[in-house]
This record gives C-alpha cells, sequence and structure tokens, in this order.
C-alpha cells in the first residue's frame, strides 16, 4: 500500500489527465494514473494535430476560442488555414454552416471557384465553393502533451506507469485504488480522464456509465505526385467525408470514417484506407504514388456529442473528464483550467467567465 493519500487519482494520462494534473498540481496533491508504458500511447499520440474553430460543433467553438491564447503564447500553433469544399448540391449544407457558426465568434466566410483555386491548385471541376476558416491552424500535439506533463511534475505530480487501474472502491475515507500489478493507492476524490475507457472505469468505481462511445477514425500518409504545397490548407468535405493537410511533402488523409469500437489499441482498416483514396482522387486531379504509412485512433463521445466534465450525479467524489472525441487537444487549456476550479472550488478565470460549463455537466444524464 502507498501511504501517500493524494488529494486527487486521475486516471489516464493521455492530453486530458495531463493538462487537468498540471493545472491541479499547484493547489493539491496529484496521482496521475497511466495504463500504458508510457503517457500519450493512444488518442493523443494519433491525433492529426490541427486547432480548427468550428471543429465539433457551436456548442464546442467558445472552448476552442477560449484555447487559443494558451496555445498561441506557448508557440504550439501553425498558421494553416482550412477550406471546407462543396458541390453544387451542396449549397444548402454551406448555407447551413454560415447560420450554425456565424454566431459564434468563430472566423469564417464564403469562397466561390476562382478564391479556392488560389488556396489549392488541381481542383476538380465540380467543387464550385467553399467556407474558408483563416484561424485554422496545426498543433504542435506532442509539444503541448509534453507541456502539460513537464509542469504537472515541476508541481509534484506523481506519475504512476504500467497502472491500469483494476478496482476503485469508495467509502467515507475516500477511494482506495488498486491496478494490475498489485498497487494501491488511496485518494480523496477520483476523476475519470480515461478515453475511450471512460465507461468501463465508470463500472469499475461503482458508478453508472454514460454511454461514452469509442469509434475508430483512420488517417493515412501518402505520397502524391505532385508534392502538396507546405502552405496548402486543411482541406475537408462540407459532408464530413473526408479532410486532408500537408505534412512534411506528404499528403496526412482521412475518410472521416467513424466506426463504433469497443475501447482497444485500434487498428487501420485497409478499406477505410481505400474508401479515403478513391474520395481524395475524386477532389482533386493529384496522383497517389504510394500508401507510406497509415494508423488508427479511437475518438470517444457522449451520446449527445459534447464533453462530460463534473462530478457524477451519484458519488460526487467521482468526476469525470471525457467525451472529448477529436476535439479534446484543441479544447485542452480552457477544458483543463475549468474542470480544475470546478475540483479546487475556485472561480475561473475571466477569459473562461462567459462560457455556459452547465451544458457540459455530467449531471445533465441524472
Amino acid at each position: 500500500m502507498n501511504d501517500t493519500r493524494f488529494d486527487f487519482a486521475i486516471v489516464g494520462a493521455g492530453m486530458a489527465g495531463a493538462s487537468l494534473a498540471a493545472e491541479l498540481a499547484p493547489h493539491a496533491s496529484v496521482l496521475l494514473l497511466e495504463a500504458e508504458d508510457q503517457p500519450g500511447y493512444h488518442a493523443t499520440g494519433r491525433s492529426a494535430a490541427f486547432w480548427d474553430e468550428c471543429y465539433g460543433g457551436p456548442d464546442v467553438v467558445p472552448l476552442t476560442l477560449a484555447s487559443g491564447g494558451f496555445l498561441r503564447e506557448h508557440g504550439l500553433l501553425s498558421p494553416r488555414g482550412a477550406l471546407h469544399l462543396a458541390r453544387t448540391q451542396d449549397r444548402a449544407k454551406v448555407d447551413a454552416f454560415l447560420d450554425t457558426f456565424g454566431p459564434t465568434g468563430a472566423s469564417i466566410e464564403r469562397l466561390d471557384r476562382d478564391q479556392i483555386d488560389a488556396k489549392l491548385g488541381g481542383l476538380r471541376d465540380h467543387w464550385v465553393e467553399a467556407i474558408w476558416e483563416p484561424a485554422c491552424a496545426d498543433i504542435d500535439v506532442g509539444g503541448l502533451h509534453a507541456l502539460y506533463l513537464s509542469k504537472a511534475k515541476a508541481a509534484g505530480v506523481e506519475l504512476a506507469v504500467r497502472a491500469r487501474v483494476e478496482q476503485a472502491k469508495s467509502s467515507a475515507k475516500g477511494w482506495h485504488i488498486r491496478t494490475a500489478d498489485g498497487r494501491e493507492f488511496r485518494a480523496d476524490k477520483l476523476v475519470n480522464a480515461a478515453g475511450a475507457w471512460a465507461d468501463p472505469v465508470t463500472e469499475m468505481a461503482g458508478c453508472r456509465p454514460l454511454g461514452i462511445t469509442p469509434y475508430r477514425r483512420t488517417v493515412a500518409q501518402l505520397r502524391t505526385t505532385p508534392a502538396p504545397a507546405s502552405d496548402q490548407p486543411l482541406v475537408l468535405d462540407i459532408s464530413g467525408r473526408f479532410y486532408f493537410k500537408p505534412e512534411s511533402g506528404r499528403i496526412w488523409l482521412s475518410p472521416h470514417d467513424e466506426e463504433a469500437s469497443p475501447p482497444c489499441d485500434a487498428a487501420p482498416e485497409e478499406l477505410a484506407v481505400a474508401t479515403a483514396i478513391d474520395r481524395l482522387q475524386d477532389v482533386v486531379t493529384w496522383q497517389v504514388d504510394r500508401v507510406e504509412t497509415k494508423w488508427a485512433g479511437l475518438r470517444s463521445f457522449a451520446p449527445d456529442r459534447l464533453p462530460v466534465y463534473g462530478p457524477d450525479p451519484s458519488n460526487s467524489d467521482f468526476f469525470w473528464f471525457a467525451g472529448q472525441g477529436g476535439f479534446g487537444i484543441q479544447t485542452a487549456p480552457a477544458a483543463a483550467q475549468i474542470t480544475a476550479c470546478q475540483l479546487l472550488g475556485h472561480s475561473v478565470p475571466d477569459h473562461l467567465a462567459g462560457i455556459n460549463v452547465k451544458k457540459y455537466a455530467a449531471t445533465r444524464f441524472a
């Protein structure tokens, strides 16, 4: 038994757990439990790495915008821009996009075909207009994760790796936690930042799962002729069937797949890669020379597709920090600050005061 009693034990040391640990540690004792040999092995390490103001829907935009300052301040964003391409039959979707995101504060504008051609070469004729997001940027995901882990360590967080939680029992004395290798820990509050494993961890802790479902997302790295320009924007389909971006002279391409999956070490499927390439060839005239590598990650969503922050409806000592889908990295700074303030009983800083955190509360599922 570890004789140390922690104020908070966080399950999961990916971006969610690392960011929250870094925010809590200056004010409390924190244990960070990671099942793998190193933090960030799953979703964090497999991100397509872009910061897009509209990604995740209008209710996620406030979190994304509020995170931008931190990411820029630490040199973690590189300008990219994003094009949401549309065909003639997609014009109603363009109108809906503008109506949905126009009031959110995101920077968006409608482009015609000539304006698109100035940003993207080789586009096929049936793509006639687009939404342009000038603020879209690449995120240094590894740098952000390392920054949070470094801040957490400097503030005294104890990181336990190869520490898959096998049992978590709550009592009047707090949480008694045992890992698969027999280590035991105690903490006053248990925080579920387990990503794809969020619901299994919840059941283990004796609480009701919320229906957080992992979905597989596939990405392939392609060599093409011509090679993409380094300043080419992120390109997305307004109908959600693909996205691609340049990376070190190659293309990172996804078919925007979402296949429900059990929590696991996700692997790419050949059909998903083939589908992605077929869709790419319907967009641009480039020749695909080779698939150099491919990978898959799990993006986990609550039933309403919004993140889940806050105490469990049945046990206020069990705290949710999960269901952050594909937007968890770009919203990490704001999400971690909001949740740390809830856990510590602090007021949120001024730049977060306008965010309606009730819409993300776990108690909405009560």
